[in-house]
């Protein structure tokens, strides 16, 4: 089941959805929208965290609590970004991802 959460550190909330494993990652790889925004934790596995932008915000306007809190939860549902004191955070448009044929279940 995908989790859903709403981040508070924005007035209004705004949407976050995260999947648990790679076949809830890949769902969302699936349905996304064009106005979310994907997270991962670079290098190594960890759940996928879409943020729905409300209308107005873009990519380049999401205020940096925002961004804080989407980053502190990718690493935190990360099994080995969890342990590392330093982690480099992904994050793109969902329209930018590329899944083909050839890839496993949840990667892009």
């Amino acid at each position: 089941m995908v989790i859903k959460f709403t981040s508070n550190v924005v007035d209004p909330p705004v949407l976050l959805y995260m999947g648990v494993d790679k076949y809830e990652n890949e769902e969302l790889i699936k349905y996304g929208w064009p106005e979310d925004v994907w997270f991962h934790v670079d290098k190594v596995s960890s759940a996928h965290v879409y943020l729905r932008l409300p209308p107005g915000m873009t990519i380049d306007t999401i205020p940096q609590a925002l961004i804080d809190d989407c980053c502190q939860l990718v690493k935190a549902n990360s099994i080995d970004g969890n342990k590392m004191n330093d982690v480099g955070i992904v994050y793109t448009m969902w329209e930018n991802l590329k899944k083909t044929g050839d890839m496993a279940v949840g990667q892009v």
